[in-house]
C-alpha cells in the first residue's frame, strides 16, 4: 500500500474512537456559533476582546485549580462577569476597546499572583491555552450546543437591533434599541464563545473559529443576514477541513485550523471588491427588510 492509502487507512480508523468524535462535534457545534460571534467582534471594532477573556478565563482556570473546581467551568464563568461588567464602560467604541484593555492588564496580573502565591502548579493552567481538542468532553460539547443554538436564536430574534447597533450605536439609542442591555448581552456571549473555544484550539488561537470565518464572510455577504449565514458556512468549511487534515497529516489541529482558514480568508480577498466594500452599509439598508 502506498502512504496515501495508509494515511486513509488510519485517518478512517481515528474516525472511529470516541475522543475524535467528541471532537469533531464540538468543532462543527462551535462552527454554527462561534463565526457569528466573529461577526460582533467586527461589527462592534472590540479585536482586544479575544486578548482580554484569554487573560480573564487565566484567571478563572487558576481559581477552579485552587479551589479544586472544574478549571474549565470557572473560566467560563469568569469570563462571563468580566464580560457584563465592562458593559457599563462600553459608552463608546474607544471606550470599549480601553476598558478591554484595563481588564486584561488586571486579569493577568492577578492570575500570576495567584498562582504564584498559591503554589499551584501554573503548567495545567497554562497548557489550556493551547488547547487540548481530544479531551472534549460532555460538558464542553454542552457549553457549544448552547452557544450553537443562542447566539444564531438571538441575532434572528433581535435582527434588526443588533443590525442598528453594529451599524451605528447612537441611531440604534435614537430608534430605540435597548443599546445597554444588548450590548451587555452580546459581550457575555463573546465572552463565553472564547472561553468556550478554549479547550478546542486554545484560547491563543481562538480566531481561527471566530474572527477569521467573519473576516472572509463580510467580503462574501451582502447584508448581515448573508454576511451572518456566509461566516458559519466558511466555519463549518474550515473546521471539517481542517480537522481531517490534521487528523490525516498527525498534526496539531489548533494550528492546521488556523492556516486553513487564514489560506481561505486570503483565497476570498482575490475575488473582486462588491461596489460597497463595507458590510455595514449593506447591513444597515437591509434592515427595513427585516420587519
Amino acid at each position: 500500500m502506498t502512504s496515501v492509502h495508509l494515511a486513509t487507512a488510519d485517518l478512517g480508523t481515528l474516525l472511529q474512537l470516541l475522543p475524535v468524535q467528541r471532537a469533531g462535534i464540538a468543532l462543527l457545534l462551535a462552527a454554527i456559533g462561534l463565526p457569528v460571534i466573529g461577526v460582533v467582534i467586527v461589527g462592534l471594532d472590540i479585536m482586544p476582546v479575544r486578548f482580554a477573556m484569554m487573560h480573564v478565563a487565566l484567571l478563572g482556570i487558576a481559581v477552579g485549580l485552587l479551589a479544586g473546581l472544574d478549571p474549565m467551568l470557572c473560566a467560563l464563568v469568569a469570563c462571563a462577569l468580566a464580560g457584563a461588567g465592562v458593559a457599563p464602560l462600553a459608552r463608546t467604541p474607544d471606550g470599549l476597546s480601553g476598558a478591554m484593555g484595563l481588564l486584561m492588564s488586571l486579569a493577568i496580573a492577578a492570575a500570576l499572583l495567584l498562582l504564584a502565591v498559591s503554589g499551584v502548579n501554573a503548567s495545567g493552567a497554562f497548557a489550556l491555552l493551547w488547547g487540548s481538542i481530544l479531551s472534549v468532553g460532555t460538558p464542553d460539547l454542552v457549553v457549544l450546543g448552547v452557544l450553537a443554538a443562542v447566539v444564531p436564536g438571538l441575532f434572528w430574534w433581535r435582527r434588526r437591533d443588533v443590525g442598528l447597533l453594529l451599524y451605528d450605536r447612537e441611531l440604534a439609542q435614537c430608534s430605540g434599541v435597548p443599546v445597554r442591555a444588548l450590548t451587555a448581552a452580546l459581550l457575555v456571549l463573546v465572552a463565553i464563545a472564547v472561553a468556550g473555544a478554549i479547550k478546542l484550539t486554545g484560547a491563543l488561537l481562538v480566531d481561527a473559529l471566530t474572527l477569521l470565518p467573519a473576516l472572509a464572510a463580510r467580503r462574501l455577504g451582502s447584508s448581515l443576514k448573508s454576511i451572518t449565514l456566509w461566516a458559519v458556512g466558511i466555519g463549518v468549511t474550515v473546521n471539517a477541513t481542517g480537522f481531517l487534515l490534521a487528523l490525516w497529516l498527525d498534526w496539531p489541529p489548533g494550528p492546521v485550523l488556523v492556516l486553513t482558514a487564514g489560506a481561505l480568508v486570503l483565497a476570498v480577498h482575490f475575488i473582486p471588491e462588491r461596489r460597497i466594500s463595507s458590510w455595514r452599509a449593506p447591513a444597515s439598508a437591509s434592515l427595513p427588510s427585516s420587519h
